[in-house]
């Protein structure tokens, strides 16, 4: 089976057309055709390049990407880095933000004519190496810590990009964030406005954008929005909310900081035979797709990631040119109403 393998590995490389097949039909020298498929072709005829350029098309020729690269001294690669956070359990790429991010990444880094190339780690000196080994053009880092980020800027002369970032003062670095505390606030001021007189909020943790969402909220809805911080791993998450089931049902309206957990969260109760939203109203935020193929459709803070994935990538170029360093910028939020908090329209909110 192997050797099969080889041979047909062999006889598709034999097939191949190379630059001196092209080279030796046309009369002209391998350097010739290799300069007109890496365009560099001031020093070549006109007509020469015409026909050059005929015979490749008709010999189906494929070039190697590589070579190409190789030769321009770009690799025109963008390097995309996930922190592979504990509460992940190795599983990253599967979350629904994580992955609607790189959707959109992937949509505008390639709409710019670069590569994508995707790396989770929990280390921060895994990404310099990463960087220089591929010769990256750039990079868009999610994830990762202040002093992370602090590090990979004094480590690294590649330009690079932060999402949700949380800095004292950006420094060099540019950080590409969104509203968090807005968004909280937005969904804060609409549970008030329903009527609920005691609100939840649920975290794995009580810091930075968290916090922030956690902070808007309670801004908006007042103190009797409480705050509930719950295990990172899954498993303990089910025997901490199978623990805490009696005191959470004291509260009509729950907003966990993000659709994943709020999703979770819906299933267990509506699993303990709890009416959503009838007895308790739940949003989550990000508005990631499975918001509307839950039962029923989740309420939520909309984030638009195809937005942020347009600035990072023009936001790389700036600073490949010299700008955009020590530049933080803030992007909108919008609340989304679905039927887990009911079904009361506002005339200032976009429902779905």
């Amino acid at each position: 089976m192997k050797d099969q393998k080889s041979a047909r590995a062999a006889g598709a490389d034999s097939q191949r057309t190379r630059i001196v097949d092209i080279a030796e039909e046309l009369g002209v020298s391998t350097a010739t055709v290799s300069n007109v498929i890496h365009g560099k072709t001031k020093k070549i005829s006109d007509e020469t390049v015409r026909r050059v350029q005929e015979l490749l098309e008709a010999r189906s020729y494929i070039p190697s990407m590589a070579g190409i690269l190789l030769a321009q001294n770009n690799s025109r690669i963008i390097g995309v880095v996930v922190n592979d956070h504990e509460k992940y359990e190795s599983r990253a790429l599967e979350d629904a933000f994580i992955a609607s991010s790189l959707n959109a990444l992937s949509a505008e880094i390639e709409k710019a004519g670069y590569f994508m190339m995707v790396k989770v780690t929990k280390l921060w000196d895994e990404i310099v190496r990463f960087a220089s080994m591929w010769n990256l053009e750039g990079m868009v880092i999610i994830g990762f810590c202040e002093q992370d980020y602090k590090k990979l800027r004094e480590s690294m002369h590649i330009p690079f990009v932060v999402y949700d970032g949380y800095f004292q003062e950006p420094g060099r670095i540019c950080n590409l964030s969104i509203d968090n505390f807005d968004g909280g606030r937005q969904l804060g001021e609409y549970l008030k406005a329903l009527g609920h007189q005691r609100a939840l909020c649920i975290s794995d943790n009580d810091i930075c954008v968290d916090l922030e969402r956690y902070q808007g909220f309670r801004a908006a809805f007042g103190e009797r929005a409480d705050f509930l911080q719950i295990p990172m791993a899954e498993r303990e998450r089910r025997l901490f909310y199978q623990e805490k089931l009696e005191w959470i049902r004291q509260y009509t309206a729950v907003f966990v900081v993000s659709d994943y957990y709020a999703v979770e969260l819906m299933q267990f109760l509506q699993a303990q035979g709890i009416r959503i939203p009838e007895e308790m109203a739940i949003a989550g935020f990000d508005d990631c797709p499975i918001c509307r193929m839950v039962y029923p459709p989740l309420t939520t803070i909309r984030q638009d990631g195809a937005r942020r994935a347009q600035l990072a990538v023009s936001m790389l170029q700036e600073l490949k040119a010299g700008n955009g360093e020590g530049s933080s910028i803030t992007l909108p939020v919008t609340l989304v109403v679905r039927q887990s908090t009911g079904h009361e329209i506002r005339p200032d909110v976009k429902y779905t």
